[in-house]
């Protein structure tokens, strides 16, 4: 939306606009599901003026009101799934990673969880009829964990079917055992994943703000951004907010910047994918111990909870701990070589 539209709006002269649109507020959308002291703080204004914009703005996008569950159910066919690759993991989720969502995959050290984030990063731009979603990826990497040899490794994993019809839908010429034809594959697949190091929790927070620039760049190109991934969520805040006397301080910035992923999800249709660290609960007597850190304000703010556990060798259980709509249960897969495979 061009800046002279926000202009439109109550107390929005040029300069305010230019604020706004800077932030990343080039919509009325995105401006009415802003707090207004968060626009007060962005735009440098009263927060009295940032309510009469933020209302002005639901009116003028629609949305802010209630509607029936009919509308709900229309607007709700408009979500993707995306396939893990592994089709047990698929059902376990109702046919995949949905879009304008929050999946968190916990697990401890080794289970598997940035194996995770690399292969959706490249199922994500499969053609719809092999369970990719045809967008592009947005990685956030607070462990130094993404590894483009690991999605070339992927890519050529894929089976020889689904790696024709990627070809043939980004017009590469060649088949799947031609090296040249393959390289450019990869290529390809690499040039779609936008990746950016996280170096402490602040940084983390300001790439979230940029990814959503990112992702309104790229809203009404061939390849929108239907996946972001952030590996892991909670390194730095762990690090970072050490004693019972930083937690409210680590709680109240994490919340905010979940709310900023999901605000992502929900305006650009993307996925939403976390991994989490574990921390061992001493007090526990039975069952496993381990327990995903971030507290309850992560707990709640997630829609989709899946615990990675190591098993034999390559073997891994997946456990979908918590869903909306699902009931809990397990799927076994193996990570190998070529990526994520069924048991």
């Amino acid at each position: 939306m061009a800046e002279d539209d926000l202009e439109n709006l109550p107390g929005v002269g040029p300069a305010t606009a230019d604020k706004l649109t800077d932030a990343g507020f080039e919509s009325y959308q995105s401006i009415a599901v802003a707090s207004p002291a968060e626009l007060s703080n962005t735009a440098d204004i009263g927060e009295s003026t940032a309510s009469d914009i933020i209302n002005a703005a639901r009116e003028a996008a629609d949305i802010g009101g209630f509607e029936s569950g009919a509308a709900v159910l229309e607007r709700r066919e408009q979500i993707g799934k995306l396939t893990w690759n592994v089709s047990e993991v698929d059902d376990l989720l109702g046919g995949g990673v949905e879009t304008q969502s929050i999946t968190e995959v916990y697990g401890e050290f080794g289970a598997g969880k940035s194996q995770v984030t690399h292969q959706l990063s490249v199922n994500v731009q499969l053609p719809t009829e092999y369970g990719g979603l045809r967008g592009s990826a947005i990685f956030v990497d607070s462990e130094d964990t993404f590894r483009p040899e690991r999605i070339d490794d992927m890519v050529r994993g894929l089976d020889d079917e689904i790696i024709q019809a990627t070809m043939d839908d980004r017009d590469i010429e060649g088949s799947p055992g031609d090296e040249d034809a393959m390289e450019a594959l990869v290529t390809d697949v690499l040039d779609k994943i936008h990746v950016a190091k996280a170096f402490n929790s602040n940084h983390q927070i300001l790439l979230a703000e940029k990814a959503k620039e990112l992702a309104s760049e790229h809203e009404d190109t061939e390849w929108p951004v239907r996946l972001l991934n952030v590996d892991s969520l909670t390194a730095h805040f762990r690090a970072e907010y050490v004693g019972r006397g930083e937690l409210a301080d680590r709680q109240q910035k994490l919340n905010k910047h979940l709310h900023d992923l999901m605000r992502i999800g929900d305006l650009y249709n993307t996925a939403v994918l976390v991994t989490n660290q574990v921390a061992s609960n001493p007090d526990s007597y039975f069952g496993d111990p381990t327990q995903p850190i971030g507290g309850n304000i992560l707990g709640h703010t997630s829609t989709f909870r899946m615990y990675l556990r190591k098993s034999k060798g390559d073997k891994r259980i997946v456990r979908l701990v918590d869903a909306p709509n699902l009931a809990d249960g397990e799927a076994v897969m193996r990570v190998k070589d070529e990526g994520l495979v069924p048991e």
